[in-house]
């Protein structure tokens, strides 16, 4: 089998474009490779389902995907909310430093409980102060928050999460089985995914960023939240090209609904951690019975085996727990974290994921057996961690007007303009059909099911 396991050689897609973010890491590098990396398995998906008589050329533009690594989406006439909680932010502590999440309002409940203060940032400061960095990571966790402690590269290697996730491969494949592809007679080389039906059920960031970017080669992607959920800093991002639909996994009917739609798919995408689906009901066995024929390819925040296995986590906490943050501190010569500049471990693994499910796709419309992906953003910072930089001397500091599109996009919140396409393939270029919807505004059926 090949089904995608690293980067894919440079010699395989041509680029186009310069630049690169300024950072101790090769983030650009990364973001033209994760192009590559979708941009080569899309071409063995089209060749092997006879959409090109030849393997389609894959070209990268590398300017655009370090800017699709940020925000894709530039607002006209109105301002996307703040992507952070007030509270949230890094803090100095008796001995270091201390990551806080607090955007969801259970986690930032959680914090300020262990903290004994209120949402006041002045007053969690002080009180952060008193701790010791892990003992106040440990406490917050143990409540049901999210935190991380800042960590040198050393020491994240050496400790026992750290160890287990340098064991991890980049994309983990396991349970192989036979699946027969439905035929879908609207893909074509220009939407070679046309007609292809990818369940989301995912959250900030690397999953989104997955699905949409099979959405922009023609997938019917439908994104199931709880009712009420909202994500106002991200989603008109990343909910392009998507159905959004609001269900209650925790009843009974929203939970049938669930398995109605899932039986009715042909990818799989979930960022639920080790565990979480089978309390739902949904075990491996369940799944398997309702769409075998299904591709699945699923992630969580700090690797699939080892103590943190079911830790809740988001880039920027695993930027401070793996040293990266670490590491820019002493690349810019300060006292203070100094994270990426760009939210490169979500984007990364997003598009790594959407490389794993066209290349089990590929495998399968080639009649090979295919397995179940699985990926983390501590396993995607380990690859940054190695990734050699270039010398490029020319700098990205954001996009200009001329990498937009120049048609407005119609989001649910407002007008706008896209980033342009960074990835070809072919005759196919990242288009999408629908603008960005805001959550829970579809019925949960697929569109092609209406009639």
């Amino acid at each position: 089998m090949s089904l995608i396991s690293a980067l894919p050689a440079t010699d395989g897609y041509r680029t186009s474009g310069a630049g690169a973010w300024s950072s101790v890491y090769a983030v650009s590098e990364l973001a033209t490779a994760t192009f590559g990396a979708v941009g080569q398995e899309l071409a063995r998906l089209a060749t092997a389902l006879n959409l090109s008589a030849i393997a389609p050329e894959v070209t990268v533009d590398h300017r655009l995907a370090s800017l699709w690594y940020r925000y894709s989406f530039k607002p006209s006439g109105w301002e996307m909310p703040s992507l952070w909680d007030a509270v949230a932010g890094d803090y100095q502590t008796a001995d270091g430093w201390i990551r806080l999440h607090t955007n969801l309002p259970r986690h930032r409940a959680a914090a300020l409980v262990v903290l004994e203060v209120k949402a006041d940032r002045d007053a969690v400061s002080q009180a952060v102060r008193t701790w010791s960095a892990s003992e106040l990571e440990s406490a917050i966790v143990a409540q049901g928050g999210v935190s991380a402690a800042m960590r040198s590269r050393a020491e994240w290697l050496d400790h026992p999460q750290g160890r287990a996730v340098s064991r991890d491969p980049l994309i983990g494949w396991q349970s192989p089985r036979q699946i027969t592809l439905r035929d879908r007679p609207e893909a074509t080389a220009d939407r070679p995914l046309a007609g292809l039906r990818v369940l989301d059920l995912t959250r900030v960031l690397a999953g989104p960023v997955s699905t949409r970017t099979l959405a922009g080669f023609g997938a019917e992607v439908l994104r199931v939240d709880p009712p009420g959920w909202d994500e106002p800093g991200v989603i008109p991002d990343i909910s392009l090209g998507k159905s959004c639909t609001y269900l209650d996994l925790k009843s009974p009917s929203g939970l049938e609904k669930l398995q109605e739609l899932l039986s009715q798919a042909d990818v799989f995408v979930h960022g639920y951690r080790p565990g979480a689906l089978d309390a739902l009901g949904l075990t491996r066995a369940k799944r398997d019975e309702l769409a075998p024929n299904r591709v699945e390819v699923s992630l969580d925040a700090y690797g699939w085996q080892g103590p943190w296995a079911a830790r809740r986590g988001f880039d920027s906490l695993v930027q401070m727990s793996a040293g990266i943050a670490d590491a820019g501190r002493n690349w810019a010569n300060t006292d203070k974290p100094t994270p990426l500049p760009v939210q490169a471990l979500d984007h990364a693994t997003g598009y790594l994921m959407a490389a794993a499910v066209l290349s089990a796709l590929a495998e399968a419309a080639s009649g090979n057996s295919i397995m179940l992906g699985q990926l983390s953003l501590a396993r995607t910072a380990e690859l940054l961690a190695i990734l050699g930089k270039s010398d490029t001397k020319e700098v990205i500091s954001g996009a200009n007007p001329s990498d937009h599109n120049q048609t407005p996009e119609e989001t649910g919140w407002g007008p706008g303009h896209r980033l342009n396409s960074a990835l070809t393939v072919g005759t196919a270029k990242m288009s999408w059909d629908r603008p960005a919807p805001k959550l829970g505004t579809s019925t949960p059926v697929w569109p092609s099911a209406i009639t």
